[in-house]
């Protein structure tokens, strides 16, 4: 469960200081929109950083680049003619000149700009190169969300504990419960656990509407680590929902699907799917059920559309 985050392909925002200047340093004005794409291509960003973004799902390089330029804002080294619209200033020009093949790293970039930021409410953070393990330094917003992000996967292994420790039919209803929050079932929460001696296969159902002429058929499997859920199992759900007259249905559990299982779930006509103990535990968290919220965070960033 607590695997490392992925390598980020974006640099880190320092990266981007002589790349928003020498952008700027070959025009009069630019705006704030072409400004960034005309950064990212200055950067030679990859495809696949171009498409990273940060939890809240803007772009990860747009973010890191707008952290530059408001550092580069702060240094007076750019500047504001109108709204949305940037320049380079002369002591920005004249330092780029002197620093056009200068790569900042998270520290030079720290005791570069602090003179400016020192009285400032939102001062950089203190440089710290081993912050992550491949050295990309994320910006102040990025760091709450990693924060965040860290809590989440430390809830969502405890949750995975927990559930593999319940009772068969306690883990049962917790995963109607899910799929109500999820949404289906409607307004009106139709769905129940009919898990138990007889069931035939099934545990629970859910009608997507108020007659019960769409329904939804649910299996749960609690599973201890490493007591995957085979082909044969798959191959008795589908059995029991033909004999229901039933096509589809959603087969979850507390540990995972062999290769086989997952492979067979694709190739029949039947639309099963699949959700896995990782998978149950992630969207428990995003629909709150089983967890609770303790405290709220909220960060704000200037509205630069407001300023256009």
């Amino acid at each position: 469960m607590n695997q490392p985050p992925m390598q980020s392909a974006v640099p880190s925002w320092p990266y981007f200081v002589t790349h928003v200047l020498g952008v700027l340093e070959k025009r009069d004005v630019v705006r704030r929109r072409e400004l960034l794409a005309l950064v990212t291509d200055s950067a030679q960003l990859s495809a696949s950083a171009r498409e990273e973004t940060i939890p809240s799902g803007k772009s990860k390089a747009h973010h890191r680049i707008t952290w530059a330029m408001a550092s580069l804002y702060k240094a007076g080294w750019i500047e504001r003619p109108h709204r949305g619209i940037y320049r380079i200033t002369p002591d920005g020009a004249e330092w780029f000149n002197s620093n056009k093949d200068t790569v900042l790293t998270y520290r030079d970039a720290n005791e570069l700009f602090d003179q400016f930021w020192r009285d400032s409410p939102n001062r950089l953070p203190a440089a710290n190169d081993a912050a992550e393990p491949d050295n990309t330094v994320l910006s102040p917003t990025e760091q709450i969300e990693a924060g965040i992000n860290r809590v989440e996967r430390d809830v969502a292994a405890q949750l995975l504990v927990q559930l593999r420790d319940s009772d068969p039919g306690f883990f049962e209803d917790a995963v109607v419960k899910l799929l109500l929050a999820m949404g289906y079932g409607g307004a009106e929460q139709r769905g129940q656990r009919i898990g138990g001696t007889g069931d035939g296969g099934i545990d629970g159902v859910i009608d997507q509407d108020a007659l019960g002429l769409d329904r939804i058929y649910v299996q749960a499997k609690r599973y201890s680590e490493g007591n995957n859920v085979g082909r044969e199992a798959i191959q008795a759900f589908i059995g029991a929902l033909h004999g229901l007259g039933a096509s589809r249905g959603v087969f979850i559990t507390s540990s995972a699907f062999t290769s086989h299982a997952r492979d067979y779930a694709d190739q029949v006509p039947s639309r099963i799917v699949l959700i896995d103990g990782e998978r149950l535990v992630s969207l428990m968290i995003a629909y709150r059920v089983g967890v609770r919220v303790t405290r709220s965070y909220h960060t704000v960033e200037v509205d630069e559309d407001f300023f256009e």
